[in-house]
């Protein structure tokens, strides 16, 4: 859409990582290391570390293609240091100002420690989360690994004889057996029978702890914003950035008005919720409305001079609250600080030609009735 924004997308193939010898050590030899795609290795963690950190230099939003099951754990890469360099993606993140969008696309899937440095919770302010419907998982165990710890084969076996017919036969007939070779023929069926429905239930536990996975879910829980298809990506994506960058540039100016003295100060998402509050007085305006880019970037447009004199205002309550504090502190405090107003009044003064000087003393004199 013609609006510049950086690119991270994962390395899929496996790769080859060659260690050249040292030429002062006759007895070193070059090493060739296989890099297993969509892993994060020390190398290519401080990599897009360092993506993130040259985007946020040059101010331009980011959007990550995600699709990584995790950081490397070999003791190579321990003493390569991939923690640390992992810590710096997160670092990164939250030094970032402009929008972040992680999209995981389809069939893609974000595990591990992929899915600690990737969450939205780091910079909520400025980072979205969005995945593909249906096809795109996103956890940070897998789901065969999510099973195995949850839902053990001991789980499994009570699971079957509470549901199984032939087996509630089976546990029903060992009762009533005395004779110790007739109750081992029961157990020997018994155990056949679990043995026949344990690949069964395994999927199926599997499926289960999948469906924790689903971007439906992942939504439900708040992860991510929403699903959105791949084919509407590119067009949800520049609407989305667009009203973004506007209610941005809005949100910084917003900031400034609260930077003035040591008054009350507030967060970017606590400017984005007085943005949302002035949306919502517009006649018409709900908060499904507050969802749809166009609209609210439509309203924005339209509502400029109207948002420019709201922060004219507030910039003015503001510095208009810093002074009478300053005045009506008491003691030496209120003395001093109506001393430094005067005596800063006095130089700016100074600095105004005629006619702005004159428009200073007329609005004091109107303001003190004097």
């Amino acid at each position: 859409g013609g609006i510049p924004m950086g690119v991270i997308a994962t390395e899929n193939r496996t790769v080859e990582n060659v260690k050249p010898a040292d030429p002062a050590d006759l007895t070193a030899s070059e090493a060739v290391i296989q890099e297993a795609g969509c892993v994060w290795f020390p190398n290519s963690a401080y990599k897009t570390a360092q993506a993130i950190n040259d985007f946020r230099t040059e101010d331009l939003p980011l959007i990550i293609f995600a699709n990584w099951r995790g950081f490397s754990g070999g003791q190579r890469d321990m003493f390569d240091e991939v923690l640390k360099y992992g810590s710096l993606i997160v670092d990164a993140f939250v030094k970032f100002q402009q929008p972040v969008f992680v999209y995981i696309p389809p069939h893609a899937e974000i595990r591990g420690g992929a899915w600690v440095v990737l969450d939205a919770s780091i910079n909520e302010s400025v980072m979205e989360m969005y995945a593909t419907a249906d096809s795109a998982r996103g956890g940070v165990l897998e789901a065969n690994g999510a099973a195995s710890v949850k839902y053990r084969a001991k789980d499994m076996l009570a699971t079957m004889h509470r549901l199984d017919e032939k087996l509630k036969k089976l546990d029903a007939e060992l009762q009533e057996r005395v004779c110790e070779v007739e109750r081992q023929e029961v157990l020997d069926s018994i155990k056949e029978r679990e043995q026949a429905l344990l690949p069964v239930y395994e999927q199926v536990a599997v499926q289960f702890c999948e469906l924790h996975d689903t971007p439906g879910r992942m939504q439900a829980v708040g992860v991510i914003e929403r699903a959105v298809e791949w084919k509407e990506s590119r067009s949800y994506f520049y609407w989305r950035l667009r009203r973004k960058l506007a209610e941005f540039d809005l949100r910084k100016k917003l900031l400034e008005t609260y930077q003035v003295g040591r008054g009350e100060t507030i967060t970017p998402v606590e400017a984005s919720k007085v943005i949302k509050g002035w949306f919502l007085e517009t006649p018409g305006a709900t908060n499904a409305l507050w969802n749809d880019d166009k609209a609210v970037l439509s309203w924005i447009a339209q509502q400029s001079q109207t948002l420019e004199a709201k922060i004219v205002k507030l910039n003015r309550e503001n510095v208009v609250q810093e002074v009478f504090e300053v005045m009506t502190a008491g003691g030496n405090t209120a003395k001093i600080g109506t001393a430094g107003i005067i005596e800063g009044i006095a130089q700016a003064l100074l600095t105004m030609s005629p006619e702005d000087q004159a428009h200073v003393r007329a609005m004091i004199g109107k303001s003190l009735n004097i």
